[in-house]
């Protein structure tokens, strides 16, 4: 449909003489319409919206019965701010071409008896600026299109990237993400991972299986990222996350997952399900972030041997029967240790690797009663240890029995009396530190 030229004057041999003059100019691509008041033009110009016709230009009287030439102009631009508006009179004050220009965006005002070349000009112009606007407009429309839909697209892409993923390698978006981009963080690596899970799922469905692996997950991711954590992935039932800013965000982190966990298995009891436990593992050291892969099938990733101590860590749970352990480079890296419980299990080593490491339980998150059975025996548990590193197994073993009685389900303790049985009998090589073999994941 052709776009309208509206012609608006109370006096009818104005607009007969006015819409004459503009259809043998502009009548072969415009219509030229009259209307004889403001309310007229209203109700056609509605029409015209419905329709979605194109209205480029409104050539308006400012004295006329009813709505004055500037207060209609000034209504068409709240409903079509392109419109280019002229006003076409020739009693006119100053004080009404201000307003139609202030509040109107009046394009120009013209005088009766107008010049038939200067309106025909001014027409063309008009027209011209009409349509270059709407062409810029929709080129606008187009690209904040565009923008929302690249920032739905990165929002979408930031479930399988993180957002901060993104910022350690100093991209925008993940269409600037390259193969081989990588980039050397000193961070905290936090791996947990669900105990005996292969036998919780053997007597699930599949479908139980998904619904109890998300249900378990929607629970703990959220507490990671509320301790500033990023999820680098979700490897099945388990988590393995990196934290930036500070140690205390992934100890922290941890503890409220154990707590957040208590909660749940009190819910899952209830519904007569069994309870479930994690284990998790903190380490502090130099990772590589980047951009694993091939040409097709690209991935984030985090990888180090600090990342592969906190997975050897988190496995090391099983053995000592706790929740949380850290290495000793993230106790030291802790800016408030003091509001940790915590104490030293003994001394591992990496298989395939020289460096020994200390590991420290961290308890907070323990049921309360544990807590305090394990504060109660902190001291008489590291002068086990203490008996235990200097080989006099036999007061190693006398002490770890008197952990036993007044804690009788702490396994640590269990452990180091039966090994220190064991190296009573057998004895130990001169080299003996005790460090034990990691040779476990």
């Amino acid at each position: 449909m052709k776009p309208v030229i509206l012609c608006d004057d109370d006096e009818k041999i104005i607009l007969s003489s006015l819409k004459e003059h503009l259809k043998r100019r502009f009548g072969g691509d415009y219509r030229i319409e009259t209307v004889e008041s403001g309310e007229e033009a209203l109700e056609f110009l509605a029409e015209l919206h419905d329709r979605a016709v194109d209205f480029p230009v409104i050539i308006a009287d400012q004295i006329m019965p009813g709505m004055k030439g500037h207060e209609l102009l000034r209504e068409i631009h709240c409903r079509f701010p392109l419109t280019l508006k002229i006003m076409l009179t020739g009693q006119a004050n100053a004080d009404a071409v201000g307003l139609a220009v202030n509040h109107a965006n009046l394009y120009r005002y013209i005088s009766k008896p107008w010049d038939p070349t200067d309106l025909t000009l001014t027409i063309e112009q008009a027209l011209h600026s009409y349509f270059q606007e709407k062409k810029v407009e929709e080129q606008n429309v187009a690209l904040h299109k565009m923008n929302q839909e690249l920032a739905q697209l990165n929002q979408a892409y930031e479930r399988f990237v993180p957002r901060e993923f993104l910022g350690f390698l100093k991209k925008q978006s993940i269409l600037d993400v390259q193969l081989g981009d990588q980039v050397q963080r000193e961070m905290t690596i936090f791996f947990s991972d669900i105990r005996g899970f292969t036998s919780i799922s053997e007597q699930m469905t599949p479908d139980d299986n998904f619904r109890f692996i998300n249900a378990y997950l929607g629970q703990m991711g959220p507490i990671v990222r509320q301790h500033q954590g990023v999820i680098d992935k979700f490897l099945g039932d388990g988590i393995l996350a990196v934290f930036q800013q500070k140690a205390d965000d992934a100890v922290n982190a941890a503890i409220e997952m154990l707590c957040t966990l208590a909660e749940y298995n009190d819910a899952r009891q209830q519904q007569g399900r069994i309870p479930i436990h994690i284990g998790i593992g903190i380490n502090t050291g130099a990772v590589m972030l980047g951009i694993i892969g091939e040409a097709d099938r690209m991935d984030g990733s985090v990888i180090s041997d600090s990342v592969n101590l906190a997975s050897r860590l988190e496995g090391l749970t099983k053995v000592f029967g706790a929740s949380l352990l850290i290495s000793e480079r993230t106790l030291q890296s802790l800016q408030t240790p003091e509001q940790y419980y915590s104490r030293f299990l003994g001394k591992v080593q990496v298989k395939g690797k020289n460096t020994v490491v200390p590991v420290f339980e961290i308890y907070n998150g323990d049921p309360p009663a544990q807590i305090e059975l394990k504060l109660n025996t902190k001291a008489l548990f590291e002068e086990g240890l203490t008996h235990y590193f200097a080989k006099e197994f036999a007061e190693a073993a006398v002490v770890f029995k008197n952990v036993l009685k007044e804690h009788p389900s702490d396994k640590p303790a269990r452990l180091y009396l039966e090994r220190s049985a064991q190296y009573l009998v057998q004895g130990v090589p001169d080299t003996w530190q005790g460090v034990e073999a990691m040779e476990f994941k």
